[in-house]
């Protein structure tokens, strides 16, 4: 009878654990309205609820078109995806636009050519005629409804997980790195049949038709603005990007593209944020941050790959690797960014298929942890209370409530000074292993001075939590 007791007790407590972790993960999953800039601490988001939304993940090229080698593109299983990211604690993914027919991966400095193939794209391909890819013509007035319902689809199954998506709308990079782009570009006059060519100055290129020069093709690309928002402003996990590493000439362009939506989206139920990320190549980190966008993603200048500056509130910035290095980053940018009122994310190689260059999953894997890692402590942190400090611990790399919490990153271990004159504590300490996922010792510290504090782990970097009692 005892044994029996026993057992029914131990499935009981088991049960009652999973049903903890389940409603907890419900509430993670839940989105509480459309995000907007915090008025308290603006290097965040927040909701309907006013607290924090720090956003962090991995995203990867072929997320929203399919892409590969061939002339039909492989499907992406982006189910698997997003329980991939899942699995990492992730929240945040860039949705990719490609405006290429085809993709010439030598511009990426692969070792050898690939030429992915890419579909679907917003408009129709209904001919008469074949384009320059050997497919019928695209119809610059006719939508494809293939492009919008994925657009949807993959909108809404991140919402039901918890994941909030930057929907790219143009893609500025492969039109001017891809080697013969405007020749796989819709606005080639051979691929389409509306007579639209966007090689205005006739050098073969065509980088023009992001420069809104030309008002038919600025016409047409508000209208596919429109119909991007008229299909997914129900969401509340959207955001924007207008264009993915455009030249420095598009600026007027983006900013008018800003504003566009903007203004569009007061007329709709819903608002959402505007981005805008780095101008490649050439392109000004002052250039974003004088934008009227909500959010941005700056470059390596002023030292946002080792050193980042600290978020002052100006914007909402999103450090992405892929301004940073192109396929790189590790730990330790992690944890120093969001150290630093930064919202980190990472281009990932994912399976390799798409680029496989510098593609180490033993590279990539610490990296993607620790993105998940920061998303734990800004859930149990009141962030929107948190500002970096760097002048509180030695290392700098502090974000702080002073008196509330701390939480301070260590790129070399060992030991951490950090000033608690003004807080008398008590305080409870808790040290994190990024390298293991594990907590190590915990215990009290009395404040009131500045604390000398020893890493269990030694020479391996570390976080520290203070949390007053």
């Amino acid at each position: 009878m005892k044994k029996r007791i026993i057992i029914y007790m131990f499935f009981f407590i088991c049960f009652t654990f999973l049903v903890i972790i389940a409603c907890t993960q419900s509430r993670q999953d839940k989105m509480f309205g459309t995000l907007r800039v915090s008025t308290i601490n603006p290097r965040y988001f927040t909701d309907d609820r006013g607290q924090a939304v720090y956003l962090t993940g991995a995203h990867t090229w072929n997320n929203l078109v399919d892409m590969s080698p061939g002339d039909i593109a492989e499907k992406f299983d982006y189910v698997n995806y997003i329980h991939w990211m899942k699995k990492y604690n992730h929240n945040f993914i860039r949705l990719w636009a490609w405006e290429l027919m085809n993709w010439d991966t030598r511009g990426n400095r692969e070792t050898e050519a690939k030429d992915h193939y890419v579909a679907p794209h917003p408009w129709a391909r209904t001919g008469p005629g074949n384009a320059l890819d050997g497919k019928p013509k695209f119809d610059l007035e006719k939508w494809d409804p293939e492009y919008f319902d994925r657009l949807k689809y993959r909108v809404k199954y991140a919402a039901d997980n918890g994941i909030y998506v930057s929907v790219m709308l143009f893609e500025g990079w492969g039109l001017q790195f891809s080697p013969n782009a405007f020749e796989n570009h819709p606005f080639h006059p051979e691929n389409n049949i509306n007579g639209i060519n966007g090689d205005l100055d006739g050098d073969g290129m065509g980088i023009e038709i992001h420069t809104g020069v030309n008002e038919e093709i600025t016409s047409m690309q508000k209208n596919y603005v429109k119909k991007v928002i008229d299909t997914i402003n129900s969401f509340d996990n959207v955001l924007y990007e207008i264009s993915n590493e455009n030249h420095p000439p598009s600026t007027d362009w983006q900013y008018d593209m800003i504003s566009f939506i903007k203004d569009y989206e007061k007329t709709c139920a819903n608002q959402h944020p505007v981005g805008m990320t780095f101008q490649y190549k050439g392109g000004s980190n002052q250039t974003l941050f004088d934008s009227p966008a909500d959010w941005i993603s700056p470059n390596h200048e002023g030292g946002y790959r080792d050193n980042p500056p600290p978020g002052n509130g100006s914007k909402v910035i999103l450090t992405d690797t892929d301004h940073l290095w192109g396929i790189g980053g590790n730990q330790a940018w992690v944890w120093k960014s969001f150290l630093r009122g930064l919202n980190p994310i990472f281009m990932d190689c994912y399976d390799g298929k798409v680029l496989s260059r510098n593609f180490d999953l033993a590279w990539a894997e610490p990296l993607r942890k620790s993105l998940g890692y920061t998303l734990l402590y800004a859930q149990r942190m009141d962030l929107i209370r948190m500002i970096p400090q760097p002048d509180l611990a030695s290392s700098t790399y502090c974000l702080a409530n002073k008196g509330v919490e701390y939480l301070v990153y260590l790129p070399d271990g060992q030991e951490i000074t950090v000033d608690l004159l003004d807080a008398p504590g008590p305080f409870q300490a808790e040290w994190f292993d990024p390298n293991s996922g594990e907590f190590g010792e915990t215990g009290t510290v009395t404040g009131g001075e500045k604390l000398i504090l020893t890493s269990p782990f030694g020479e391996a970097d570390a976080v520290l939590y203070l949390k007053s009692q």
